[in-house]
């Protein structure tokens, strides 16, 4: 590997090891350049590495240097999305697989938000509810995607919308431009309702199924 990459992992190592933590401010690049042995232009390729994959930010001025980034969820969330619509367009990742993942992520997930949404959330859920007939396309497909960004906030784990989100992103952008048979979207008029219900009452293995019937019935668009 080039000098720089060989550099950039052995950092990278230090701070998913936690030996360097967030906020942490790296040596100088004179000091890295004498510790590791390589240039200071291989020191600077190898930061850029580190910055582009959101490990480290760079300042400049008197107190400026390369620190440790904190962890931000929207970020990593967003650079997972980005990379899950590489692959499928690269063909090393089907639609399918990705509604496999939201199968396992967001099925469990229900009845976990439905042991923990607060009122607030649960008030959330419910303005998103509508009626198919009196409501324009572009207002329900926004509902539609608030419904599900609010049910994943309600398990009240943000591990869970790190992971959900950007599987969720890349298979409704296929979903919304499926040439769906007759009925298709109709056969889901009241599957968000159901699993309101479901939530509102803290029944989480109802709030399980409804969500995972809802998910079946979406299949054909998956594929």
């Amino acid at each position: 590997m080039p000098a720089y990459q060989v550099l950039a992992d052995a950092l990278r190592a230090r701070i998913l090891t936690g030996e360097l933590q967030p906020g942490a401010k790296l040596p100088i690049e004179p000091e890295l350049s004498q510790q590791y042995g390589v240039s200071r232009s291989t020191v600077r390729e190898a930061l850029r590495v580190l910055a582009s994959q959101n490990l480290i930010t760079t300042t400049r001025g008197v107190s400026g240097g390369s620190f440790v980034a904190h962890p931000n969820p929207d970020q990593i969330s967003g650079y997972l999305e980005a990379s899950f619509r590489l692959l499928a367009q690269a063909d090393n990742l089907s639609i399918a697989d990705l509604a496999d993942a939201r199968d396992m992520l967001e099925v469990p997930a229900a009845g976990l938000a439905a042991m923990r949404r607060s009122e607030v959330q649960l008030e959330e859920l419910r303005a998103t509810l509508f009626v198919p007939a009196r409501t324009a396309p572009e207002r329900a497909i926004e509902l539609n995607k608030t419904f599900h960004s609010v049910l994943m906030r309600s398990t009240g784990s943000p591990l869970v919308e790190v992971l959900t989100r950007p599987v969720f992103e890349v298979i409704y952008d296929y979903v919304v431009h499926y040439d769906a048979p007759d009925n298709f979207w109709s056969a889901m008029e009241g599957d968000h309702d159901e699993i309101f219900a479901a939530i509102a009452a803290r029944d989480a293995v109802s709030a399980r199924e409804a969500t995972r019937e809802h998910l079946r019935k979406l299949r054909p668009a998956c594929r």
